[in-house]
């Protein structure tokens, strides 16, 4: 699905009717707070996107029996951007960058978020990306192409730094995707200056944990914040659906580029979570992303905080 058809989609279904439990935050919530530290999770807007895009491929009978109603084509999915942004005595860090302006009109509100905490563009010390997809990337060049956060430094998991430069990809993208691969691809090469490469298991700034959660994308990371007084987890798209993700995390999603590899991940993830009870921020989950993982039976439920 290229930008024309999102931006089009998004207009014509701007007044349908949404699945129920998709609708955006658009006020800052705070994860985690301590007297030095305080963890919050903030909003980009939304996407409104159709189900043939936002659930996946498979068969509407098996789809209702874990959702109990499956939207038509004329229903609109909304499904919320949260990012968390990170505040200690001396960094202010924000994972991922939003949309921007130039990929769907009810997105890129980032920047309304920040100046409404009082954080300007030049507060941000680091930029810390879980991965290349529009809505995570694309709000890092302001309207004048220029790097919107410009006393950052950015930092980009190496594996996906390269998948998106590569020549090559744009090729292995169905073509409804070849536009993500345009898209990150020049974005990357306008930051590649200021790029901190790291790689799984690197401490990307003081206190937050790289953690490999591919198959989403190729280098797709997640990260631990130990700085908070408990671990959170932001988790990116490793898990983008409240209850599919969780009740049938063996299905394929359907922004998955390795959906065997996305599967076995989530499965792992899930274990980790659900063992541990470590809170999570979900870009796409409802009640700002944030929440826990319980056992249900043999999968699991994401718990709201």
């Amino acid at each position: 699905m290229d930008r024309r058809r999102l931006l089009k989609l998004s207009t014509a279904f701007g007044s349908a009717c949404f699945l129920p439990g998709f609708g955006a935050k658009t006020e800052a919530k705070t994860v985690s707070k301590s007297e030095n530290t305080e963890v919050l999770s903030v909003s980009d807007g939304s996407l409104r996107l159709p189900p043939s895009f936002a659930l996946p491929n498979m068969p509407k009978a098996d789809l209702e029996k874990v959702l109990g109603e499956v939207p038509d084509e004329n229903t609109v999915i909304e499904r919320p951007l949260n990012l968390t942004l990170l505040k200690t005595n001396d960094r202010t860090v924000l994972f991922d960058v939003g949309s921007g302006a130039n990929f769907m009109p009810s997105a890129g509100k980032l920047n309304e978020s920040l100046d409404a905490m009082n954080v300007a563009p030049e507060d941000v010390t680091d930029v810390v990306f879980t991965h290349g997809h529009p809505d995570h990337l694309w709000g890092i060049l302001d309207d004048f192409d220029e790097v919107w956060f410009p006393e950052a430094q950015l930092h980009f998991p190496k594996i996906e730094f390269d998948f998106w430069l590569n020549e090559g990809t744009i090729d292995t993208m169905p073509e409804e995707r070849k536009v993500f691969a345009v898209g990150a691809k020049n974005r990357l090469e306008a930051i590649s200056d200021q790029v901190n490469l790291f790689n799984d298991g690197a401490e990307v700034v003081s206190g937050v944990e790289a953690m490999s959660t591919y198959g989403h994308t190729p280098g797709h990371t997640s990260f631990v914040i130990h700085a908070a007084d408990e671990p959170v987890m932001v988790i990116g798209d490793a898990l983008t659906h409240d209850i599919l993700s969780f009740q049938k995390p063996e299905w394929p999603a359907g922004g998955d580029q390795d959906r065997d590899m996305a599967a076995a991940t989530r499965k792992k993830l899930l274990d980790r979570l659900a063992h541990e009870q470590m809170q999570l921020v979900g870009y796409h989950l409802t009640d700002n992303g944030i929440g826990r993982v319980e056992s249900f039976g043999t999968a699991y439920r994401f718990i709201p905080s």
